[in-house]
Formats: structure tokens, sequence, C-alpha cells
């Protein structure tokens, strides 16, 4: 049930019959026609914007038309009250029986309440982490993972066709340092000084690699050239990486459908393929780009490269696919990378990225673009920084990972739910402090403790309801008199569990789970509001002494709230918690 669609549907029923009389002209657009909760609460319980957006392609006064809509409006059985206010925006107020009616389905639904056939039929490819198979995830890796996690859930509960995808940056310089940072620790497990310098990986997470390179290969490959043991220990050093990656991965919680390879496209005609595609498209010249704004790097030089044609389609400039000498650039990979996205059936491409990669957008999305002919949308959300405090102090580095705190530096310290939750605290592209002794604090200002305490409260009150012999079971709860709820507190956390499909519809439609966090510490606002009432009026406790059905309909109002908190936290990736401890 979402009565917010529900309500949306009257009015606009009542907009059909205006047409009908001939109030209001045939063929208007009704797509921005919507209905929210009102910004103040005193004003009613829903507002729309019917009015405002369609008088002017009506040929009409704005608040002419919201007087003729609200004499409609009033005469369905559900508004209770319909209002103009202002210049034509009209106030709801719906029939308290409609209350009741969330909260059952709530009950009735269970963990499917709020699910949404919003993407029905639409297939997406979520790419996040991507994190280079150098090392140990860190924490940026962390807070991307969570998003692009969080983000993969929010729109398989709205209905769509998810895949969550992890691609390997096995095909660049990186690996070969990493193959030569791992053979140092192999000749350090033969018995040799190793040789760690400038520019190589020196984290001790390598160490075990070069045992194990020794325990296969044992002294074989000591004063052999680089050239006799570079792609060996390189594809042995990136299997381990990837071994170490999908073990953090683990630690979070988070579990990939697909890993793609970068170094498959090398060698297999992926990437001419790709090219091809923009050739045929007339996107692809032989040039000499512009040089670059500012000051001239030492190195410049004016040659013509093979280019991409990637101003047609809003980037700033074009951009190299093949340098002078016929090497491949960065860009063309990932070129192809997205083309096999494409060819694979997805309707909708989303990528995580780290925020230093912020000037990869516009030639990635032209890329995109023309390659699907703009019927596939790109969409990058960017990961801004963390920083991370322990006691007040900057939290200092990892000696394992050499440069950096490790992802499971943060997950061994805060937990894995904590650490997802705190992660969606600000939107994605906003800096974000980890505090780890605020995070593990236990007060309202934490915001992962207040939500799982208000799941803990009702899951308490539950407890004690069957210790008194109340049949709390969801189907029970359901067939209470609901309509006993009417204090206004009770009100307000039956309103807040109304908004809960179309909070869900509105964070998958703008690919932003940070705002499933920030409603589930709404609800939980309204859920603790309700029980510190009831500690100065006894009427509002949950448990009614002596009135078996007072106490199931206050009890089905609370564990509907819980419903909503479990599915909320469940798109989070965190585990409701039954008892704080």
């Amino acid at each position: 049930m979402n009565l917010f669609a529900d309500v949306r549907a009257v009015v606009l029923a009542a907009l059909d019959a205006m047409v009908a009389e001939g109030a209001l002209p045939a063929g208007l657009d009704a797509h921005a026609v919507a209905v929210e909760p009102p910004r103040d609460a005193a004003h009613g319980d829903m507002a729309t914007n019917a009015a405002m957006v369609l008088a002017k392609p009506a040929g009409t006064n704005p608040r002419a038309l919201a007087e003729g809509l609200v004499t409609k409006l009033a005469a369905d059985a559900r508004i209770a009250s319909a209002e103009v206010a202002g210049p034509g925006f009209i106030n709801l107020r719906l029939a308290p029986g409609l209350w009741a009616d969330v909260v059952r389905a709530a009950l009735q639904s269970g963990a499917d309440f709020g699910r949404s056939d919003l993407g029905r039929g639409i297939k997406v490819n979520v790419e996040y982490v991507s994190a280079n198979p150098t090392g140990p995830m860190h924490v940026g890796h962390t807070r991307g993972a969570v998003f692009g996690d969080a983000l993969a859930s929010l729109l398989d509960f709205a209905g769509y066709d998810v895949t969550r995808e992890y691609y390997i940056n096995d095909g660049g310089a990186q690996v070969d340092v990493l193959a030569r940072s791992a053979y140092e620790r192999y000749r350090e497990a033969n018995g040799l000084e190793p040789e760690i310098r400038e520019g190589l990986y020196p984290g001790d997470y390598l160490i075990p690699v070069g045992e194990a390179l020794k325990e296969k290969y044992g002294a074989s490959l000591i004063d052999k050239p680089e050239s006799d043991w570079l792609a060996e220990v390189r594809g042995f050093a990136t299997e381990a990486m990837m071994a170490m990656i999908r073990e953090d991965l683990a630690l979070l919680g988070v579990k990939m459908d697909v890993f793609y390879s970068e170094k498959s496209l090398y060698g297999t005609g992926r990437i001419e393929a790709a090219l091809q595609r923009l050739q045929d498209l007339g996107l692809i010249y032989e040039g000499v780009l512009e040089p670059p704004k500012g000051k001239l790097p030492e190195d410049w030089e004016e040659r013509e490269q093979t280019l991409f044609r990637s101003t047609s389609y809003g980037d700033d400039v074009d951009r190299p696919v093949k340098k002078s000498d016929g090497a491949w650039t960065y860009f063309a990979p990932d070129i192809a990378y997205h083309w096999t996205k494409i060819e694979r059936g997805f309707d909708q491409l989303i990528d995580v990225f780290g925020a230093d990669h912020g000037g990869y957008v516009k030639r990635m999305k032209a890329a995109v673009a023309a390659l699907s002919e703009n019927r596939v949308p790109l969409d990058i959300k960017l990961i801004q920084l963390v920083k991370l405090f322990k006691n007040g102090e900057p939290f200092k580095m990892s000696k394992r990972a050499g440069t950096f705190v490790t992802l499971r530096d943060v997950v061994e310290q805060a937990g894995a739910g904590v650490t997802r939750f705190h992660m969606l605290t600000r939107k994605n592209d906003a800096p974000l402090d980890f505090d780890f002794d605020k995070v593990l604090e236990q007060s309202k200002d934490n915001p992962v403790f207040y939500v799982q305490y208000a799941h803990a409260r009702v899951a308490s009150v539950l407890r004690k309801a069957v210790d008194l012999g109340i049949d709390v079971t969801d189907a029970a709860l359901a067939a209470a008199d609901l309509d006993r709820n009417t204090h206004e507190a009770e009100r307000a956390l039956a309103k807040k569990i109304a908004e809960w499909p179309r909070q869900v519809e509105i964070a998958a439609r703008a690919n932003e789970p940070h705002r499933i966090a920030f409603f589930l510490y709404e609800i939980a606002s309204d859920l603790h509001a309700l029980w510190n009432r009831g500690n100065d009026e006894p009427a509002l406790r949950f448990l009614q002494e002596g009135d078996l059905a007072a106490s199931s309909a206050k009890i089905a109002l609370a564990r509907a709230s819980a419903v909503v908190i479990s599915a909320g936290l469940g798109i989070l990736g965190v585990t409701p918690a039954e008892e704080m401890r």
C-alpha cells in the first residue's frame, strides 16, 4: 500500500472528471502533479501542487483551478477535507481510517511493505568498489563499497533487476608494480634482503604472497631477468590480492555478482570492436588536441592522435583513445568495458567512483551516450573522502597497509553494521567524518544507535506482551481495532509509516541510499517520542493493563514501525537489533 500514490490517483481522477465536464482542456500532461507531506504538519496530512503546475497549460488561474479541484476532492470518502492555500496549493486531510489501513498493510505485507514495481523490467548494472588489485582495501573503498551495495539493494527493493559488478583493474602498469613488489617479498622469503625502492608497494601484506611464491617456485626465480618472471608473478600476486579483497568485502557483508577483468579486454578484439562502433558513428578521427589550459607542461608537444569526438555528447574537449605510438590510452579499455555492459542488455548503468575521478565523468558519460545512441543512461556517483578520528585525534595509519587505514581496520573496531550505517549518514558527494568514539556511543546524537534502539524497544514490548499471553503475531495484530490509536503522537507515527513506500521510490529514482538512513532516523524519532510520552501519559503506553484490545492496537502500531525499520536496515545491509547491550 502506497497511500501517497493512492491519493495522487484520487487527484488525477478528479482532474479527469473536470476534463470530462469541460472545466479543463483535454491532453494536459499531469506527470508533474505531486502529492507529498505538507511543509507544516498543522496544514494537513498531504498537499498537492496540481493546480499550480496545470494552470498555465490549462489557460486558467491557479487558485480558480484549485477551487474547482477542491470541490471534486471533497466528494471522495478518503478525503476528510480539502482547502486551497496561498496561490493555489491544496492541503488535504484524510479520513482517519486510512492511517489504520496503513498500519494494517505494513503488518500484512511484513518485509515486503514498501516494495515497489518502479523498476519492473529494467536491468541495472551497479559497478562499485573496483579497487586496483594491488593491496587491501582502504577506508575510501569502504564508503564506496557501502554506498554501492546499499544502492543495489535499494534498487532491488524498488523492483529493478540489479547486477552488482566489480571491475578488476588488472590491465595497467599498477599490476606490474605489484609484481615487482611481490618479487622483492619473494626474495625476502628466500633469505635475501628485499629492495623496496621508491614506487613499489611497501606494506607487510605482501609478505605472505612472497612466502607463497617461494612455496610454489622455491628459489628458481632468483636472479632471473624480469622478463622471465614478470607475467607469472603478476598473475599470482593479482589473484592473491583479489582473494584478500573478496575477504575484505565479505567482512563488510558485500557480495558481488560479477568480477569483470580489464585484462580480458586486451588481445580479444573487444577494445577494437568498441572503437569500431564509435568509428561507424563518425566519432573517431585523427587530430591534434588544443594545449591544456593554464601553464603548459614541460613535456607538452603537439602530436596527432586518435581521438573520440566526446564534445558531441557534452564533454569539454575531445579525448584521445590511442597514443601517437599506437598504444591504447587508459580511456580506451574503459570505453570497451562499458560497451560490454550495453551489449549485455543493461537498460541503465551506474558507476560509483572516488572523488578523484571527477574529471572522468563527462568523458565516460559521453562514451556511453555515443555507444548506445542515447538509449542507455549512465549515472556516475562520486564518493567523497572519509576522515577517521579516535579519541579526538586523526586515526593513525595501518602498518600492515604501509600507507593507509584499511577497511579491515575500520570494521574490526566498529563492526560491519555500525560502519555501513554511518557511511550513509551523509550524501555521497559530501565529506564524512568517522569518529570511532562517536559511532559507538549510546545517545540520540548517534543515528546508528538511535535507530537500533527503536527496533530493540519494539522487540522488548513484544517479548513482554508474549509473557502476558497476548498474541503478537502480525496476523493477530493486523486484526486489532486499530482505529483506537487516535492520539496525535500515535497518528504521527502512523503517518511516518505511510511515508515509507514513497521514500523508497524517491531514493531509488535519485540513486540516493542515504535518504533511507535519514528516514530511519525520523521514524525512530517518532517511535521514541511516543514511548517517552507514555512515561507521562499512561494511556499511551503500548501495554495497557487489563485492556487487551487497547494493548493489541498499540502494539500493532509499534510493530508496524519496526517492520519499516527492519526493511530499511535491510536495504542498508544492517541487521536489526533485538536488544541493546
